[in-house]
């Protein structure tokens, strides 16, 4: 339940109100990070697949505003990436997007529903991610060859990011959480 000196309390869990004005702001930010981080990362030559920049942003809504917040910018950040820089590709287009709606989703709602600590909910909601990633690839058919092959090209790069954003995003949220207030 909500406290009546923070509205944004949430069975002892704070998280930012995510409506008004100053919400709707962080969320275009973070959507516009989603797509500024990945196109630099391709300019530059840094390894995307290792780095996964569209993620951060999508996981930190869920952090900071909760699971409508992290959900709307999983949802938005892929297809709005694509339109601007035709990034990613159309054939991963839905898998990528329902995996960082999912991401954002099940970190927020971890969070807000069952309290658990940021680093928790962070570390299931990848692992979900990356399932549902994975079987809508295998569903579509979208992994060009050996889906094994494809599974490891694609799951293993990224593991190291993901431990980083399971210690750092936590730290992240609760940094721009403290600044908000």
């Amino acid at each position: 339940m909500r406290t009546a000196a923070y509205p944004g309390v949430l069975n002892g869990v704070a998280v930012l109100p995510w409506r008004g004005t100053k919400a709707w702001a962080f969320h275009l930010g973070l959507v516009a990070a989603a797509v500024l981080l990945p196109a630099v990362a391709h300019l530059t030559g840094a390894p995307v697949r290792w780095l996964l920049p569209m993620h951060w942003p999508i996981i930190l809504a869920g952090l900071v505003y909760g699971w409508r917040s992290g959900l709307m910018v999983g949802l938005l950040a892929p297809g709005t990436n694509y339109l601007l820089t035709g990034i990613p590709l159309p054939l991963i287009l839905p898998a990528m997007t329902l995996e960082l709606a999912v991401y954002g989703f099940v970190t927020g709602w971890l969070r807000e529903r069952l309290n658990l600590s940021g680093f928790a909910a962070v570390g299931v909601a990848l692992i979900a991610g990356r399932i549902v990633f994975l079987s809508v690839v295998l569903l579509t058919g979208a992994a060009l060859g050996s889906f094994g092959k494809y599974v490891i090209a694609a799951m293993l790069p990224g593991l190291a990011a993901g431990v980083v954003q399971v210690v750092l995003m936590p730290v992240v949220a609760k940094v721009w959480m403290n600044k908000s207030n």
